[in-house]
């Protein structure tokens, strides 16, 4: 699933999903990716039901275009972990909270071994995946880093402007 149409030489994030039942907890890293304009695949893979093919993904990203490497699984979140050994692009892991309120996620996601470094966001974390992936990218693209900046702007404006109706409602 692409839906963001790609430029010629602009690099993509894949999300990587351990199975089709995660979908609905990642939809806020597809929105984030949809509002920054930034290409972008789904694909579900396992770490272990489809080891061979998740290999191979991993070590074709880079010539595929891909830059970012999100990967979302429950329970004993080996994806993260089997993507970063297959490649040098950098992995963002999204411990998910299908079992054990997403602890034993958010452990397999951690423990990685010394030398396969995977990036980890908080458990169910979508949205800040994709917001980093975003950061990494923009340390290539003056575009997308503005984009950035004016979005942590608006959300500062907003809590500025709760702020003044709470002391305007208790003034």
């Amino acid at each position: 699933m692409q839906t963001t149409k790609s430029n010629p030489g602009q690099r993509r994030v894949a999300i990587l999903l351990g199975s089709e039942n995660d979908l609905r907890l990642v939809e806020p890293a597809i929105g984030v990716l949809k509002e920054l304009a930034i290409p972008y695949t789904v694909r579900v893979l396992s770490a272990h039901r489809t080891a061979e093919q998740t290999d191979e993904f991993a070590r074709s990203a880079r010539s595929q275009g891909y830059a970012v490497l999100i990967a979302a699984a429950g329970k004993a979140a080996h994806l993260a972990g089997a993507l970063a050994s297959r490649t040098l692009l950098p992995v963002i892991g999204i411990p998910l909270s299908t079992s054990l309120s997403g602890l034993d996620s958010l452990l397999s996601t951690v423990q990685m071994p010394s030398g396969y470094p995977v990036a980890s966001v908080a458990i169910d974390g979508a949205a800040n995946a994709a917001l980093l992936a975003a950061q990494i990218l923009a340390l290539s693209d003056e575009q997308l880093m503005m984009q950035l900046q004016d979005r942590r702007q608006a959300m500062a404006d907003k809590v500025r402007e709760a702020d003044i109706r709470v002391q305007r409602s208790f003034t």
